[in-house]
């Protein structure tokens, strides 16, 4: 085992840690009243390399590996957890659509993620379903060159984003995960109508609902083979668990080195907080917990690199990363007293952003279950 980064992997931090420590961080709870993220940052992040670098070269990316992907991710999450969502999205469509959209529509698409020109969304789930993908009532009909699409898909960046990726049923079964087939679609194309959700939390990453009616897009958007895509597809979202947890570490990880400072100035009874067992031992048993969820991300992004299964270990890294993240930080915003319960320090924000994660992208108990099914079977697990 080698856990020390190659220079490659350094040089991604540092130049995402300069921009988090210097416009990021700043900008976080502006960001937030805004209700969006500044197109031009968007643009600059894209310029350093630091959407998707680990997509082929000849795509945009920097062809760098998943595990880069992740220190990336992090670092930005330190910054603005909002902002570092733009990564974890932009990697997993920007492969979705390597991996699976014609030469041409790949070229046109894939390079503007990398350089932060055009956000594309990810319309898996529905209003209705939440975690229950594989039952779309969204659906596709062929007419002639076109497809025709009808219903709702929930989406990050629905103010936003150019582009959407929905799961659309485009057969006649009913069962789960069957005859489901992924498109491509422009959100200006006509019939498409955008609705804002009033969330509590990572509002500067404008969630909502794209509206579909009678949309038509050319049979060049299909992704993958008709009927399969929801097979294809998904297997793209165990990198994106692990870049999830990554982007939850990074905020926690900001939280607690803002409050070892915190106690370490702050004087109580005479004496520094830190002093206090019941202050330092708390971040003791955070600075671990986060340690412990770092490695378990990271070495899932390490088994996606070398080809080796990591479904349990995703699974895992986007129940556990999230929630951990959350505890850490509710224990930063306790220690720094009623402070920390003021809107005034970023904390109470970090800690609304990150409960967001614990149930987007698929919450603990959909991942349990997934570990479950890796260990016992379908026919054995709950």
């Amino acid at each position: 085992m080698d856990f020390e980064l190659t220079e490659e992997q350094r040089s991604a931090r540092d130049r995402a840690r300069t921009i988090a420590e210097s416009q990021l961080l700043p900008g976080y709870r502006e960001r937030e009243r805004a209700g969006r993220i500044e197109p031009e940052l968007r643009r600059e992040i894209g310029a350093l390399g630091l959407i998707a670098p680990e997509l082929p070269v000849e795509l945009g990316g920097a062809g760098a590996d998943r595990v880069t992907a992740g220190v990336v991710t992090e670092e930005i999450g330190r910054g603005d957890i909002n902002v570092a969502y733009l990564q974890v999205v932009g990697s997993l469509v920007g492969q979705i659509l390597a991996g699976n959209a014609t030469p041409e529509l790949a070229r046109t698409w894939v390079p503007r993620i990398c350089r932060g020109e055009e956000i594309v969304g990810i319309g898996l789930t529905e209003p209705h379903a939440g975690s229950d993908a594989g039952v779309p009532r969204l659906t596709a009909r062929r007419d002639g060159d076109d497809w025709v699409l009808d219903g709702v898909k929930s989406l990050s960046f629905a103010h936003d984003a150019a582009a959407v990726v929905v799961f659309a049923r485009t057969g006649p079964s009913d069962q789960r995960g069957k005859d489901i087939s992924a498109f491509l679609v422009p959100l200006d194309a006509a019939g498409v109508t955008r609705e804002p959700y009033p969330d509590m939390g990572t509002t500067a990453v404008g969630r909502g609902a794209a509206h579909l009616d009678g949309v038509r897009i050319p049979t060049e958007n299909l992704l993958g083979e008709q009927g399969r895509g929801f097979g294809q597809v998904m297997t793209g979202f165990d990198f994106s668990r692990a870049l999830i947890g990554l982007q939850c570490v990074g905020a926690a990880a900001q939280s607690l080195d803002e409050t070892w400072s915190y106690v370490g100035e702050r004087t109580s009874f005479d004496r520094p907080l830190s002093t206090n067992q019941g202050v330092a031992f708390p971040l003791a048993e955070a600075e671990t917990l986060l340690a412990a969820a770092r490695l378990l991300c990271l070495q899932t992004l390490w088994l996606k690199d070398a080809g080796l299964p990591h479904t349990s270990q995703a699974a895992m890294a986007k129940w556990w990363a999230p929630k951990t993240a959350y505890d850490v930080i509710t224990q930063c915003l306790l220690l720094h007293g009623q402070y920390g319960y003021r809107t005034d320090l970023p904390h109470e924000q970090r800690l609304r952003d990150v409960l967001g994660l614990q149930i987007g992208d698929g919450t603990a108990q959909i991942m349990k279950l997934v570990i479950a099914r890796q260990r016992l079977g379908r026919s054995l697990a709950p």
